[in-house]
């Protein structure tokens, strides 16, 4: 008998050792890890350099307090990150997971208005479907009814005005422009934040809104003074061919940048946000503090982790390999979806795609084929 909780009531394979792409268990069996686990094991499995970094690491320093030490590690890879993203300036607050990552902005957004002196902002729009995590505040802001569902009594629902998920069939910035009616219908002067993934992923298989989108969703959110949060957290770090997702249809710098996953590649538990000098500068003027904070925040390991990954991701040009392999996949998915009429469509960045099912007579979309027992999404962010 086991004393592990598992996820569900189904049987696990017992993993023991893994390279490359695929998975080795206890009963001999090779996997192939066909899709990056949730799409966190960007550079591959059994990278010996990531684990001597780690090691190497952990043998010097391996835990400080964040409310008491930064580490040398943590300000090298900080430095490394916001030159990778091309967001100077900005600070990089680091967790250990997507959920906590976007826990942290939802707060961050909120504790920066009432550090304004606007109290009164609290809101947080975000769009349906969407995941943007586990937790609490992550679950409520994510438009996902199957997660939901069973926590509902302890969310706030007005506190999370849901917009519309981006409508292929409209210019990037008609799309984007069905925000200001949201807004307006929520009261502009009671929203803090707008979230929202770049390329949608767990909720709706690569769905990507077109070009312009995202930049007339920054200016409208400038224009009410609400923050714009970009969830990066399985987009972002290169996956869809670009460092940040949010920039492939137009010049964009959001408020707060979330990231996770594909930052320590699955070698570590690793996420975090970069913020603009705007919002930070606005904390630390004021109540000198991020009223917030985790235990395992910016650990040592995981950030060195995250430092040889970003070492790798640059050495080895993989954000291009992400366009070229993603252009190759494309080309083969679109094959199939010629041959296939139940293919009702492909779609997505780099190599962050999706597949499309349904009934070609009547256009109506399949349900999942093989039902995952514990709903939809990536496994919890």
């Amino acid at each position: 008998m086991s004393n592990v909780f598992y996820r569900s009531s189904k049987s696990y394979p017992v993993a023991v050792r893994a390279g490359g792409v695929f998975i080795e268990t206890q009963d001999g069996r090779s996997f192939l890890d066909g899709s990056s686990g949730a799409l966190v094991a960007n550079i591959g499995h059994g990278r010996m350099s990531v684990a001597q970094a780690m090691a190497d690491q952990a043998s010097r320093l391996a835990f400080v307090h964040g409310s008491q030490f930064t580490s040398d590690v943590l300000e090298t890879y900080a430095s490394r990150l916001a030159t990778f993203l091309d967001l100077p300036g900005y600070r990089f607050w680091a967790v250990s997971g997507g959920s906590e990552a976007n826990e942290s902005a939802i707060k961050l957004a909120r504790q920066y208005h009432v550090e304004r002196g606007e109290p009164g902002r609290f809101k947080v729009i975000t769009r349906v479907p969407s995941y943007h995590g586990a937790s609490l505040g992550a679950l409520a802001a994510s438009g996902m009814g199957a997660r939901r569902e069973v926590y509902a009594p302890l969310i706030r629902e007005d506190a999370w005005p849901k917009m519309p998920k981006p409508d292929p069939t409209l210019s990037g910035e008609e799309d984007a422009e069905r925000l200001r009616a949201v807004l307006e219908a929520a009261g502009p002067e009671s929203v803090a934040a707008f979230i929202c993934e770049p390329v949608v992923g767990a909720s709706d298989a690569a769905l990507a809104p077109n070009a312009g989108y995202h930049a007339r969703i920054a200016q409208i959110c400038r224009e009410y003074g609400v923050l714009f949060v970009a969830d990066e957290v399985m987009s972002g770090m290169g996956r869809c061919g670009a460092p940040l997702a949010v920039r492939l249809g137009g010049d964009v710098t959001p408020d707060i940048v979330v990231l996770g996953k594909g930052l320590a590649a699955g070698y570590a538990p690793l996420a975090g946000l970069m913020t603009s000098p705007e919002v930070y500068g606005t904390v630390m003027d004021g109540s000198g503090a991020f009223k917030h904070g985790f235990t395992y925040a910016g650990h040592p390991v995981s950030v060195a982790a995250g430092l040889s990954v970003l070492d790798i991701v640059e050495q080895e040009d993989l954000v291009q390999a992400a366009r070229e392999r993603g252009a190759q996949l494309l080309a083969g998915l679109e094959v199939l979806k010629d041959r296939h009429p139940q293919v009702l469509g492909v779609r997505g960045q780099g190599l962050l795609l999706g597949v499309v099912l349904g009934d070609p007579a009547t256009g109506q979309r399949a349900a999942l084929l093989l039902p995952d027992p514990d709903g939809p999404g990536d496994g919890g962010g």
